[in-house]
């Protein structure tokens, strides 16, 4: 990895080609604001910055110590994704989705903002969960000024706990609402310990996060994967179906990886851009 500081900001290159627009576009968050210039503006633990890429580099404002303290480890920067894209290439279909989405990062979000915003990913599209979390964040989330902007943290689980599902209709979460609530309760008691799931098994994991209310198994894959960084969890929804329709080989290979969830992120994105325009 080389790093060079410039006036302000950092740039990250190595043998993975990092692409901002298809990392924070994939489905995986919806907190990055995309910006005018190309770059992306988002808050992670309490510390905003802009990101962008440059022929394959990872930029992003701050200085090294930011990088080591935050964002090497938020943009899995030690994982050697330009191996895992080359394994998943095996034939014609999976060559090009690898290709296509070579830039992807799977992003090590803090597992209370993702539990919540896969909550709200419930039969429900990218651009209106992007919605709800911006309200959520607008409503309930401490305020930082960065780059002339207004930006927003995450709401903390003893915030939310308290509220009632009348206070959330401004969110349009419509069934929603009373889930995030009951995550918040359970997080805030220590009925659910977030801290805990990290430590655990895949599979256990899973089941004491499907004992939330309204956390299927879908919802459950997407907080392993994008909320504990469990690389082998597979989340399937729509696109994933349509994938398999698509896709002749045997995915089940691809499932069983130790590296199945970024083998979903290439299909999904593949999928969803190239057959299935944008939802």
């Amino acid at each position: 990895m080389y790093i060079t500081e410039h006036n302000g900001w950092l740039c990250i290159q190595d043998s993975n080609v990092f692409s901002a627009q298809q990392t924070f576009t994939c489905g995986q968050c919806f907190r990055w604001q995309p910006q005018p210039d190309g770059s992306f503006l988002g808050v992670v633990r309490g510390r905003a910055a802009r990101v962008w890429d440059a022929d394959g580099a990872l930029c992003i404002t701050g200085t090294h110590a930011d990088f080591d303290a935050i964002w090497r480890d938020y943009f899995d920067c030690d994982t050697n994704y330009a191996d895992i894209c080359s394994s998943f290439a095996i034939d014609d279909f999976t060559a090009s989705a690898a290709q296509f989405g070579a830039g992807i990062r799977i992003l090590k979000q803090e597992p209370w903002e993702a539990l919540c915003t896969f909550i709200f990913s419930q039969c429900n599209n990218i651009p209106r969960i992007t919605g709800i979390v911006q309200r959520l964040c607008e409503q309930w989330g401490e305020p930082l000024r960065f780059a002339g902007q207004t930006l927003y943290t995450f709401p903390t689980p003893e915030v939310l706990a308290a509220l009632t599902p009348e206070a959330l209709a401004p969110l349009r979460a419509g069934y929603r609402a009373p889930y995030l609530i009951a995550a918040a309760q359970a997080v805030q008691t220590g009925v659910l310990r977030l801290d805990d799931l990290c430590d655990m098994s895949t599979d256990d994991a899973r089941h004491e996060v499907m004992q939330l209310r309204g956390v299927g198994r879908k919802v459950a894959d997407c907080f392993l994967l994008f909320g504990l960084h469990k690389l082998d969890a597979f989340p399937v929804d729509t696109w994933m179906k349509k994938a398999a329709a698509y896709y002749s080989g045997d995915m089940k290979r691809f499932i069983d990886s130790p590296y199945a969830g970024v083998y979903q992120q290439y299909f999904f994105y593949y999928v969803r851009s190239v057959y299935g325009g944008k939802t």
